[in-house]
C-alpha cells in the first residue's frame, strides 16, 4: 500500500498557490511574497523526490545532507542565474539563496533527523 502524501507537502503546495493567486491579483505581502515561497521550495522538492523514489519507484530511500545541500545548489542556480537570464520575471537575489539554504537545512533537521 502506498503512503499518503505528507500533510505538510499539501500544506506548503497551498501556501504556494495561495501566494501565486495573491500576486495574480495584485496583492503584494513582501517577505512572504519575496522569501516564504523561497524558504519551502527545497523542503517540499526534497519531500517530492523521497515521495517518488519510496511510494511510486519503490526504492527504500531517504534524502541525506548532500543530497539536500545539492538540491539547494541546483535549485539555487536554477531559480538564481539561469531563469534571470533567460526571462525578466525571475531576478536573481542572493538572499533567495539564503531561504534556500535555511529551507533546506530545517527540512534536514526536522524531517531526516527527528523523523527517522
Amino acid at each position: 500500500m502506498k503512503k499518503k502524501i505528507s500533510c505538510w507537502f499539501l500544506l506548503g503546495l497551498s501556501v504556494w498557490a495561495a501566494i501565486l493567486l495573491l500576486r495574480k491579483n495584485g496583492i503584494y505581502i513582501p517577505v512572504i511574497n519575496d522569501y516564504f515561497t523561497d524558504f519551502i521550495t527545497v523542503p517540499m522538492y526534497c519531500y517530492l523526490i523521497e515521495y517518488i523514489m519510496n511510494n511510486i519507484m519503490g526504492y527504500h530511500w531517504k534524502p541525506d545532507l548532500k543530497f539536500v545541500l545539492t538540491s539547494v545548489v541546483y535549485l539555487s542556480f536554477l531559480f538564481e542565474v539561469i531563469c534571470p537570464g533567460l526571462s525578466k520575471v525571475f531576478t536573481g537575489d542572493i538572499i533567495d539563496v539564503l531561504a534556500y539554504f535555511v529551507g533546506g537545512m530545517i527540512y534536514y533537521l526536522l524531517r531526516i533527523k527527528v523523523i527517522y
